[in-house]
């Protein structure tokens, strides 16, 4: 496995498994020793956070080790230090760097100066970490991820584009209803084509993707820092709501996931959000878990 994780294609399909059945194991029975005593992770977010912060801060408390949250506007990288000077001091005062912000290159200068793990916790471009929960998740639910239909409704966001990196990884079949001009990046998809694996489509039509979904995944309509696009985005994603009659459409046992924070009425409805389909929760704690078992293989090379 790679020092770092800045998206899914750093790791490998054993490096997925690993981690699941990782993450499994740690939800089922807490470790009883403390493995990350004595360590220490730092938390570098640019972009609020609830469920990636606390799952990450968490996750190092009950490993025994301390996570220090870093706001950048508090630090000397406010005044323009150089992002190489940051990496370079910050690793020899932590174990891994975890880190929240816009730009993917700058993540990415981040681990070419680092010497300690460098965690993609959001950019603008992936989420990695996300993902990996989210298919723990369908593993913990369904009690497989291959031969499954997961169908993704709404933007061609961050999130999109770290589950195509997952099909190809996983060789999944994922099928994305996204509307004219919001689909994922198109880069992206041809790196994902000309990988030969996965089976990754792209519709605008939500009813064709969901048609006998086994899993049907959604996310907000305006990401950070799209909130003056909110109500354009609005009328374009219209027809795209996951409702009781989209779902109805879907396998019988279809489960329904949302990484949060969900607007109830937009793209997903109160019904389904809140109804016997949606695995929102497990989903949601289930960071804490994976974020448990990325620290662990990591900083310690825990299997």
């Amino acid at each position: 496995m790679r020092k770092d994780i800045l998206t899914l294609l750093d790791l490998t399909r054993d490096d997925f498994d690993g981690l699941i059945n990782l993450a499994l194991g740690l939800k089922e029975e807490a470790p009883q020793a403390f493995p990350l005593r004595g360590k220490s992770i730092g938390l570098l977010f640019n972009k609020p956070s609830t469920r990636t912060r606390v799952a990450f801060e968490t996750a190092m408390i009950q490993l025994g080790g301390a996570p220090l949250f870093i706001s950048s506007k508090d630090t000397q990288i406010a005044r323009n230090e150089p992002i190489r000077d940051t990496a370079r001091v910050l690793s020899r005062y932590l174990d891994a760097l975890v880190i929240r912000t816009f730009s993917q290159e700058m993540l990415q200068e981040y681990a070419e100066f680092a010497t300690i793990p460098v965690i993609n916790a959001l950019t603008d471009t992936f989420h990695p970490s996300q993902v990996l929960a989210d298919v723990m998740t369908i593993r913990e639910q369904k009690g497989r991820v291959q031969n499954l239909r997961i169908a993704w409704v709404g933007d061609g966001n961050n999130v999109a584009n770290s589950w195509i990196n997952a099909a190809c990884i996983m060789d999944l079949e994922l099928v994305l209803a996204c509307p004219a001009g919001f689909t994922p990046d198109p880069q992206i998809l041809a790196a994902a084509e000309r990988s030969g694996r996965g089976r990754i489509s792209v519709t605008q039509d939500p009813r064709e993707a969901v048609a006998g979904a086994d899993v049907i995944y959604t996310d907000v309509w305006s990401s950070m820092g799209q909130e003056a696009e909110t109500r354009s985005r609005k009328k374009a994603f219209a027809d795209f709501r996951v409702d009781e009659e989209l779902v109805s459409l879907a396998a019988g046992d279809a489960i329904v996931m949302h990484c949060l924070p969900a607007h109830r009425g937009e793209e997903i409805s109160e019904a389904v959000l809140e109804g016997d389909r949606s695995v929102i929760w497990d989903q949601s704690e289930n960071k804490l878990h994976m974020n448990k078992a990325i620290l662990l293989k990591l900083i310690t090379g825990r299997s």
